[in-house]
């Protein structure tokens, strides 16, 4: 019984008047595929109310540190932390087909801020211990049992 709208936009420049949502969500959605994503940060700051919520779930930046191997060999970390070069899968070509952003949590928390916002919480979902079969490329109850897989962003504008 509620009336929506879609809009198709780019997420660093939203098609929308200043202050006009009580809340704006991205489930995987456009941060970790925007390379400036400090922008998108600015833009919804921009278009939330005065104490709006921004809520985002990324990959876990630790996630980026392992192969994407549900057994053992996905437990040895291969790439460092702080390496924020993108992830880029591409097609037989070379042309990129898929490419992902890498950012530190502390990356993120300074795009949130300078952006106006005030991080609430941040959630890191524990595997379920029921799912059973891996998902999402390597993950498994025995990487998932060790770190999260992902971060789930809240925040308060002002």
């Amino acid at each position: 019984g509620v009336a929506t709208t879609v809009v198709l936009s780019y997420a660093q420049r939203l098609p929308c008047a200043h202050e006009s949502f009580d809340l704006a969500c991205s489930a995987y959605g456009a941060v970790p595929f925007v390379a400036d994503s400090a922008a998108v940060m600015a833009e919804v700051a921009r278009v939330l109310k005065p104490g709006g919520r921004w809520v985002f779930s990324v990959t876990h930046p630790i996630r980026w540190c392992f192969l994407d191997d549900p057994g053992p060999e996905g437990l040895t970390a291969r790439v460092p932390y702080f390496d924020r070069l993108p992830y880029v899968e591409v097609d037989e070509d070379g042309a990129p087909t898929y490419v992902e952003h890498h950012r530190t949590l502390g990356d993120r928390v300074r795009e949130l801020t300078q952006a106006g916002l005030r991080l609430v919480d941040l959630v890191e979902p524990e595997y379920p211990r029921d799912l059973g079969e891996p998902w999402g490329g390597g993950w498994s109850a025995l990487r998932g049992g060790l770190i999260p897989g992902t971060a789930i962003f809240i925040t308060r504008k002002g």
